[in-house]
């Protein structure tokens, strides 16, 4: 088995089996310590981001939604007017999104519980993977974002930036047995993306509390 393909198998099993409460309480309106608190700040801040890169009025665009978790941005799109396709690796936080979706939106929605770089999922106008991508060593994430790439002639994404505080939580999760930690993220430094991604471009960083990410674009 690949890394690619054992990163997202531990990916799955972290989300559908160990944290989908979390992110189903985390992604909605019900009160969280302070911690997770900028967590929900941070992502807020970054799901605006993502979607500021995009036309205000979508109608008559095909977006991938690639990592939707429990559907904030799949929503948001489609409210915009896109025709939206929202994957994810976990069928419980599929199943949260189709639920939360408003009956109004669900025909503008397909939601894919599996792999977001799919190519049966077809061709898109515009592909964003918030957070989705963050788990996964260079020559992965690149490949991952080479196969998007194919379907899609731009692609909004987030990583891990290197920064100190990341960083020494990277080195100190080596030290958690690996039957009980859940899937680390891999700092990248987008300037070392940039020489083997062509198109790279970094486009800013959202810091909230433990919220720390970057986002970047590639663009054909």
């Amino acid at each position: 088995m690949d890394s690619y393909t054992l990163t997202r198998a531990r990916v799955e099993d972290y989300f559908d089996r160990k944290a989908t409460h979390i992110w189903d309480r985390l992604t909605s309106e019900a009160k969280v310590s302070r911690i997770r608190q900028t967590v929900r700040e941070g992502r807020d801040r970054m799901r605006a981001l993502m979607l500021g890169q995009l036309p205000a009025d979508l109608t008559g665009m095909r977006v991938l939604d690639a990592g939707c978790g429990t559907g904030l941005m799949t929503a948001e799109l489609a409210l915009r007017g896109a025709k939206v396709v929202a994957a994810d690796i976990s069928p419980k936080l599929i199943a949260i999104a189709a639920d939360r979706l408003d009956p109004s939106l669900r025909s503008k929605v397909r939601f894919h519980a599996g792999d977001m770089t799919d190519p049966k999922l077809g061709s898109f106008d515009h592909v964003l993977a918030m957070d989705s991508l963050i788990y996964y060593r260079p020559a992965d994430l690149g490949a991952a974002l080479e196969r998007l790439a194919l379907r899609a002639p731009r692609i909004t994404f987030t990583v891990a930036p290197r920064t100190p505080l990341l960083m020494v939580m990277w080195n100190l999760g080596k030290l958690v047995p690996g039957a009980d930690r859940s899937p680390r993220m891999v700092p990248h430094d987008h300037r070392s993306l940039s020489r083997d991604i062509p198109g790279l471009s970094r486009i800013d960083r959202i810091t909230s509390g433990f919220y720390i990410s970057e986002c970047l674009e590639v663009a054909r």
